[in-house]
């Protein structure tokens, strides 16, 4: 992270969203302002605050991909939530803390997959001695009468089979395997949304009673070898460690994702599924200003965890958010409106460009596909005209263009002919002008 300057964060984004310069400089200072808060003195830092931020956009403008790539750049925990799928504590729903909880399970995660890529070529080694214990046990009256010949015979015979195994002979060859079983997986909390942490909290409690159960299983030794390996990772690796690291963490470098923050904005007038709106607010002011939040894991505390609030604002406006929630996003940024140009730049630029990603589909059937600037232009001009003219649904208004356009090809090439296929502007014209310019078809086909 501390390679990463707010310039290299923003022409790394730059490789996966066309556009939205602001939004890109405004998440990329709060990033970089993550490590330059570690670097301060400890007094200090407990004071500074995330700068968390507000994106207003219509949808497809590259809100959440711009959080998304920027989680994955930071190797940081992300956690991408909709506001409005939470209730109000005492309505029936998900309570907000499940929001950290969720975010806790993920760092625990990432910190056990890095943690097991370290050990696991001792693992392997640990799996590979129990797959030749599998494949040819030794007797215990053998073990009782060791003698000097014996033992030098034991371990050439196990060095010749161990070489065997190297080679793959006995991939085939089925060997019967204890595998640790969940005793409590059959346990179930049933009852309102948001017991789950109850149910997991007392299945966690139980199984530290009562013994874990094991599981026999006759497995080929190429499967068994990866269980063996997993069981064996897990094993090697201090799981108290883990939690601590996945604390430290979440605490220091964890990013929610709050879509459809809009949903939950405005005054409540009438009754009904949004009487709880305001209340929603309320419950997510004491998370994103820091709190402690139990969770299994231990108490986690929200104090330096980044928001990236993002909504496209139609029917109301940050302001109608409650004044305590407003003061908590100082930071908003107004997202763009894609134009033809950025459409054309969606795709061709990015690594994994739509264009691009039908040319692999194709390419699986031995299709060659290309497609002209031309053609290209036509598809961003055809994106534009049906956004201005129906509902702006931004870049994703692309997806269902290019399928419309390649439904043909998608449906007829099965491999069997190689084939190369161009698609012109003539070609586009064919088969999108017409539905383009009819608005009910353009409703519900584009």
């Amino acid at each position: 992270m501390n390679e990463l300057t707010p310039k290299q964060i923003v022409r790394e984004l730059n490789y996966f969203v066309v556009g939205q310069r602001d939004a890109k400089r405004a998440v990329a200072i709060a990033l970089r302002n993550r490590w330059r808060r570690q670097q301060v003195a400890e007094y200090m830092r407990d004071e500074i605050v995330p700068n968390n931020i507000i994106l207003i956009g219509s949808t497809g403008v590259g809100k959440t991909e711009i959080a998304r790539r920027l989680a994955n750049l930071a190797n940081a925990p992300f956690m991408k939530v909709e506001a409005s799928k939470f209730t109000e504590v005492g309505y029936v729903g998900r309570d907000v803390e499940s929001i950290i909880r969720d975010l806790m399970d993920i760092a625990v995660n990432m910190v056990r997959s890095k943690k097991e890529e370290e050990v696991i070529q001792q693992a392997e080694k640990l799996a590979k001695e129990k797959l030749l214990d599998l494949l040819f046990p030794v007797r215990k009256q053998i073990n009782r009468k060791k003698t000097p010949e014996a033992e030098e015979r034991y371990h050439r015979n196990r060095k010749r089979l161990e070489d065997k195994l190297k080679k793959g002979n006995f991939e085939d060859r089925p060997v019967e395997l204890d595998i640790p079983g969940d005793s409590m997986a059959q346990m179930q909390v049933f009852g309102p949304f948001g017991m789950e942490e109850i149910g997991t909290n007392l299945k966690d409690m139980l199984s530290n009673i009562m013994p874990g159960q094991k599981k026999r299983r006759k497995l080929k030794v190429k499967d068994a070898r990866k269980i063996l390996t997993d069981i064996e990772a897990h094993n090697l690796i201090d799981q108290d460690e883990v939690i601590r690291m996945a604390k430290e963490s979440v605490e220091n470098n964890g990013i929610v994702f709050l879509d459809e923050i809009d949903k939950i904005a405005g005054s409540n007038k009438g009754v009904g599924p949004d009487i709880s709106r305001e209340g929603v607010q309320r419950d997510l002011l004491p998370i994103i200003e820091g709190s402690s939040v139990p969770t299994k894991y231990g108490i986690v505390k929200t104090d330096h965890i980044l928001f990236i609030a993002a909504g496209a604002f139609h029917s109301s406006t940050p302001s109608d958010m409650i004044p305590e929630l407003q003061g908590r996003f100082p930071i908003r940024v107004e997202m763009k409106k894609l134009s033809t140009n950025d459409f054309i730049k969606i795709l061709t630029h990015p690594k994994s460009a739509l264009i691009k990603q039908y040319q692999a589909l194709l390419k699986a059937e031995g299709v060659v596909l290309n497609f002209e600037k031309t053609a290209i232009r036509a598809i961003a001009q055809i994106a534009t005209e049906v956004n201005n003219k129906t509902e702006n649904i931004g870049a994703r208004r692309l997806h269902t263009i290019m399928t419309t356009l390649l439904d043909d090809y998608l449906y007829e090439q099965t491999g069997k002919k190689k084939q190369n296929i161009v698609i012109t502007k003539n070609v586009v014209k064919e088969k999108l002008a017409d539905i383009a310019n009819d608005q009910d078809l353009s409703r519900y086909i584009l």
